[in-house]
């Protein structure tokens, strides 16, 4: 197979706001020593690459400037060791960047098979929230069967990822959401209640439906105002899992509750992880969840699929939060 020298990519230029994405040509990369080549069919929309849009998030060293961090796609080319994959091989895959473009690098480990009976576009949505989440709540969040979790954004496509994910391992799952259109969607992905933020006290709420005693973990990707009351909604020995700060990150907090109910208070960014890092949840999932993803107990939500070239709308819609799910760009499509 003979590969084009040239890709189109989507550029960010200097940054700021989504109107600075516009299509643009540049260099096709080639893999270096453990990484493949993926010939790009669909892209994932996240908050990151918003982030790194603004000016906000810039990637780590040595990772591509292109934005964009899961895909999935055929391996056209191997870079020297590579084990795991072959040339023709289908895979969805967490990049270090580069997703919104036509060719991508990936370590070799950071890839997944596309789950038997997917999509390319289904299982491109996979790879950016089911990392994240599955390092987060599993992983670190320790969650249990017949343990109660609380998910704020309960729609975006980490939150539903979340539920599903929290359900299927036995949890009770509570949420956020901002509708009654996004109420029922949680519902249908296995949330055992759905608080409306706009009109209910989710603290207050959380008590009734736990008898006052508190969830024994909350994913937080608000921070702000929430963080004192995430504390109030915790039970004893509880665990708030922080992956985000879409309020500010500067709070007061009055800490004593970290004492008198022993929480745990953990956080972590998932880009900067070392590829062997990412290879040992990318492991995990292929054990403990790609099989969940094949007998349809977990799915990913699509909300709406752009062009590659409409990443700018596709920005937009994501920064609106009215979405319920994903948000996706065809690249080379199926």
């Amino acid at each position: 197979m003979t590969l084009p020298l040239t890709m189109k990519f989507i550029d960010h230029g200097a940054g700021g706001d989504p109107d600075v994405l516009k299509p643009s040509t540049c260099a096709r990369p080639s893999p270096a020593i453990g990484e493949i080549l993926v010939r790009v069919a669909f892209a994932g929309v996240n908050r990151p690459d918003c982030l790194q849009r603004s000016g906000r998030y810039p990637p780590p060293p040595g990772a591509s400037p292109i934005v964009g961090l899961e895909v999935s796609g055929e391996v056209v080319a191997l870079g020297q060791g590579v084990s795991q994959w072959q040339i023709g091989d289908k895979v969805c895959a967490l990049t270090n960047g580069g997703a919104y473009a036509e060719f991508v690098t990936v370590p070799e480990g950071q890839a997944l098979p596309i789950p038997e009976g997917y999509s390319m576009l289904q299982a491109a949505a996979l790879p950016e929230n089911f990392f994240t989440v599955w390092t987060n709540v599993f992983q670190r969040g320790k969650l249990k069967s017949g343990e109660t979790i609380l998910v704020h954004g309960g729609s975006s496509g980490i939150g539903l990822t979340a539920i599903q994910l929290a359900h299927a391992f036995g949890a009770q799952v509570f949420c956020t959401v901002g509708n009654a259109a996004k109420v029922a969607a949680c519902l249908k992905a296995g949330a055992h209640t759905a608080i409306d933020y706009k009109s209910q006290d989710f603290v207050e709420e959380v008590l009734k439906l736990t008898d006052q005693k508190g969830v024994n973990a909350i994913l937080d990707m608000v921070g702000g105002s929430y963080m004192q009351r995430n504390l109030k909604a915790l039970a004893v020995e509880g665990r708030l899992l922080q992956i985000a700060f879409l309020q500010p990150s500067k709070v007061e907090v009055d800490w004593v509750s970290l004492m008198t109910k022993r929480l745990t208070f953990t956080g972590s960014t998932l880009r900067p992880r070392s590829a062997a890092d990412k290879a040992q949840i990318a492991k995990e999932l292929n054990e403990r969840v790609w099989p969940l993803l094949r007998s349809g107990r977990v799915a990913p939500v699509i909300h709406k699929v752009f062009d590659l070239g409409e990443a700018a709308q596709a920005h937009a819609l994501m920064e609106s939060s009215l979405h319920i799910g994903k948000i996706m760009l065809t690249v080379a499509g199926e």
